[in-house]
């Protein structure tokens, strides 16, 4: 029998409500939840496919041991795993002390997770060494709310974005990161288009296209663009001097050194027209509603905090902020993040946003969970945590729900990390990660649809998230995990007293949490996990006996700081750690795609997510490729101080002059090399210790890899991939990816010097399915070139093209359209190489939501159509909306014929 349950999607920070449908083994289909006020049903391409997602030959299903550094992991049962983990752990503490072990965690998990790993790692083991990839992520934000307001409270709420009268997006390309609240915005400037919308990025993005103004300052100088605004702010008198006498501290200093910060120097630093500048200071100063909204573009930077504050100075120095439709909103990352935050989960925090250098804040947590004391010594962040081990101070390492082997920067360093740590355990729903090569005990941990807790979006919003079936396997909570594993370490280092981690249910934990944020700026001590079911998702605070949330913070102009006033910041510009010059000419950007998340430990179990852009690609401005004399599609090879990488560059206008750009989400899982982060530096902002991860120097070269590799083959993919992928070490260059809708197939580009040996080659095609069967084989050994596919009831199975791969675009559409027609055959028999009537573009698919091709888009085009008739007839844009800003431009470069 079907049944829906309500719960939450767990990609970004918006907070989206879903309803899974499900018949109480396994999930069927998702659908946004119409009563879920962060997203009133709206879902994005990510959301939408969340049942097509978590293969369960990716999952982690059983406890895997390693008793010895090169032996292979073998199942285990969750008492000698746990027991083994509780016995290392306690000898480790004992003879090093317990700052020799570290937690690393994830904005994946739910706040009860959280909590209890906090409690773990600082009420029993006595380390502060607890950090999350929040780190990687939000920790500048942190830094710049409490600095500038006393505390780390987002004051808005997305009601704000369709309120306001001007935005200001910075750093963040929302149509990809956020996309539901990219369509919010995009309904309220169509209501109102007198709304001015200003974005601010190195490259034109999606969000760009809905701009009035777009800002394509050079990568890092956004601090020097913000006091640049204020200069021109003060000059004009666009100031509330008011609110910046009675409510705020530090404004002289800062107006003293803004002095400096003129128009034409401003221009020139951030490679803008002054009449730019000018014009969005005017739209900000003599705007009556004045928002702003940032994402990794700003935090993940060694001026982070600074970036930050000087964004947040706008609002104080206008007033604008407390009001509907203004103030500072920065963009959650991931959709717990903020639920990190609050219950301390990064090295410098303790729950209810106290500090762990704080000793009155140590003791009041520590005389909460009846322990003597929390240790003292600071944590480790997590570029010092992953370095500390890498150099043996750290000797038993713990990750939670995240990848650091794909997702750190200076991945070398971090592989030599993990590889060099005596003792790594990995909580993981996906055995595929990175990371989990290197675990000595892997634990299967519950993942989407499985868990039951809480999260907190990026608006202050707690949702309760509910499991709809039971996790596969052995797979368990992972608050229950935690929990077990911390009674068996207590029988070890306080025998005979009262456990500390006495939990049954994620409510339970969730009871004693919320009690340590009474009183303070983040109450949750008036919710509870019934009261959501009952009340629905609620904005913190939310003290004892409400009855509903708080929509915005600061409206009584009272700030959580000592004396209740705001703070100016005065920080002067930084440049980036990495500067252009002759050996590294071209700044790398990093950042995400819209179809794929993270390092696609779940996104890349689903081919539809790959129909949109199905392989890792360096993008670059024409004229930096026209000067290297490199081609679309061509393999280069990509060189920073720290290591290198090969993968396809493509031509993109987007891009200025000195620029590149490269999704964050391949790592050497997918393609060869460790992915983008072997190449980005990990240098971090000195206050919140987010290490640079958008500003890289960079040279770019064209690389002759003669003999070439391609494969397709559909059916058991993830398995496929497991034995396969270890078959292309050798190779020069290897890409995988996944295709297909109804069906789906694994997809295999590589590349080398010259063909690698025989026995290998005949490996890979027995395991393609190659070797026997109705196989159709074309054989030139002078020419050293094979064609090899599978034809099984009139269409393509599987199918590989070694030597050269001219026709792989070709096959690839015949394999989608389910034909293997005479043409094939006969080509299949022929010497020649190229595929009948020349090349074939591989057919890229705009709308993933409603399987619609950009061909089909643009032959639509051609008859007439205009978007709402796209929309009609093909269905493209009716859904997620994401293909919309893609749709428009086509129809701007191929206007539709009257």
């Amino acid at each position: 029998m079907r049944r829906t349950t309500a719960s939450t999607c767990c990609y970004c920070g918006v907070g989206c409500g879903v309803l899974i449908e499900h018949d109480g083994e396994r999930i069927l289909n998702v659908a946004g939840d119409p009563n879920h006020p962060a997203n009133f049903g709206k879902l994005c391409s990510k959301g939408a496919t969340l049942h097509l997602t978590g293969d369960l030959d990716a999952r982690a299903l059983y406890p895997e041991l390693r008793l010895g550094k090169g032996l292979v992991r073998a199942r285990s049962d969750w008492d000698t795993a746990l027991d083994h983990a509780a016995n290392v752990f306690a000898k480790t503490i004992a003879e090093h002390g317990p700052d020799s072990v570290a937690f690393y965690i994830s904005g994946q998990l739910l706040t009860e997770d959280y909590y209890a790993f906090n409690k773990l790692a600082r009420a029993l083991v006595g380390t502060n060494n607890i950090d999350s990839n929040s780190r990687l992520c939000m920790s500048s934000a942190v830094v710049g709310y409490k600095r500038s307001l006393g505390a780390d409270a987002p004051p808005c709420s997305y009601e704000d974005i369709e309120q306001s009268d001007c935005l200001l997006i910075v750093g963040s390309n929302m149509a990809y990161a956020h996309p539901v609240l990219f369509r919010r915005l995009e309904e309220a400037k169509a209501k109102r288009p007198e709304m001015k919308v200003i974005v601010v990025d190195p490259r034109r993005t999606d969000t760009c296209d809905l701009a009035d103004l777009h800002l394509a300052i050079l990568p890092g100088t956004d601090v020097a663009l913000f006091h640049g605004i204020l200069h021109i702010l003060l000059w004009e008198g666009w100031i509330d001097r008011d609110f910046i006498e009675a409510h705020t501290d530090g404004f002289d200093e800062l107006k003293r050194m803004v002095r400096d910060y003129n128009p034409a120097m401003v221009a020139d630093l951030c490679g803008i027209d002054i009449d730019e500048l000018q014009t969005t200071a005017r739209l900000i100063g003599t705007s009556t509603s004045f928002l702003s909204l940032w994402c990794m573009g700003i935090n993940q930077s060694t001026a982070g905090s600074a970036k930050n504050s000087a964004l947040i100075n706008l609002h104080l120095a206008t007033g604008q902020i407390g009001k509907p439709g203004a103030g500072p909103f920065s963009l959650t990352g991931q959709p717990n993040a903020m639920g990190g935050r609050e219950t301390g989960s990064l090295s410098n925090l303790l729950p209810g946003h106290r500090e762990a250098g704080n000793a009155a804040h140590r003791a009041e947590v520590a005389d909460y969970w009846g322990v003597q004391a929390l240790p003292e010594a600071s944590g480790l962040s997590a570029i010092e945590l992953f370095e500390a081990v890498r150099s043996g101070k750290v000797k038993a390492l713990w990750i939670a729900c995240t990848n650091p082997a794909q997702s750190m920067p200076d991945q070398q360093k971090i592989h030599e990390a993990l590889a060099a740590c005596p003792f790594v355990v990995v909580q993981e729903a996906f055995f595929t990660t990175e990371t989990c090569h290197y675990a000595d005990l892997l634990l299967p941990a519950a993942s989407w649809g499985e868990k039951e807790g809480t999260v907190t979006n990026s608006e202050r919003r707690v949702s309760h998230v509910r499991p709809a079936v039971a996790a596969p396997g052995e797979a368990r909570a992972d608050w229950s995990i935690t929990c077990d594993f911390a009674r068996r370490l207590e029988m070890l280092m306080r025998p005979g007293q009262a456990s500390l981690f006495a939990f049954d249910t994620p409510s339970a934990i969730f009871e004693e949490y919320k009690l340590l944020t009474h009183g303070r700026d983040l109450d949750l001590s008036g919710l509870s996990h019934a009261l959501i079911d009952r009340l629905g998702p609620q904005q913190w605070p939310f003290p004892a006996g409400s009855t509903q949330g708080t929509v915005r913070l600061y409206g009584d102009r009272v700030f959580p700081t000592e004396n209740g006033r705001a703070r100016f910041l005065a920080e002067q510009y930084q440049a980036p750690k990495e500067r252009r010059e002759a050996r590294f000419p071209l700044t790398l950007n990093t950042g995400r795609l819209r179809d794929h998340w993270h390092g696609m430990s779940r996104t890349g179990t689903a081919a539809r997510l790959f129909g949109h852009v199905e392989q890792a690609l360096l993008s670059m401005n024409a004229d930096d490729m026209r000067r290297r004399r490199l081609l679309d599609g061509q393999l280069v090879k990509l060189r920073s101080r720290r290591g290198e990488l090969l993968l396809p560059v493509q031509k993109d206008d987007s891009l200025r002059h000195g620029q590149a750009f490269m999704p964050m989400h391949w790592g050497d899982r997918f393609l060869k090399g460790m992915g983008v982060n072997v190449l980005t530096l990990p240098d971090f902002d000195p206050v919140s210790k987010q290490p640079e991860l958008k500003h890289a120097g960079i040279e770019v070269e064209k690389v002759e890899l003669p003999w070439q590799f391609f494969a397709m083959v559909e059916g058991q993919v993830q398995k496929r991939f497991e034995t396969l992928r270890p078959l292309f070490e050798g190779f020069a260059y290897a890409s995988f990816s996944l295709t297909g809708r109804d069906r789906s197939a694994l997809v295999i580009r590589a590349a080398c010097n010259e063909a690698p040996d025989a026995t290998q080659l005949a490996q890979i095609e027995l395991l393609l399915g190659l070797d026997t069967g109705p196989v159709v084989a074309y054989e030139d050994p002078r020419r050293g070139v094979g064609k090899r596919v599978r034809i099984e009831e009139g269409r393509i199975i599987a199918l590989c093209l070694s030597g050269e791969t001219a026709a792989r675009d070709w096959l690839k559409q015949l394999w989608h359209d389910g034909t293997a027609d005479q043409a094939l055959r006969r080509w299949l028999l022929a010497p020649l190489s190229t595929p009948p009537g020349g090349g074939v573009r591989a057919a890229k698919t705009l709308c993933n939501c409603m399987n619609v091709s950009q061909d089909a888009i643009c032959a639509g085009i051609d008859r007439g159509l205009d978007l709402n008739g796209l929309k009609r007839e093909l269905g493209c844009g009716t859904s997620c909306g994401s293909c919309v800003p893609e749709i428009k431009r086509l129809l701007v470069k191929q206007p539709a014929v009257a």
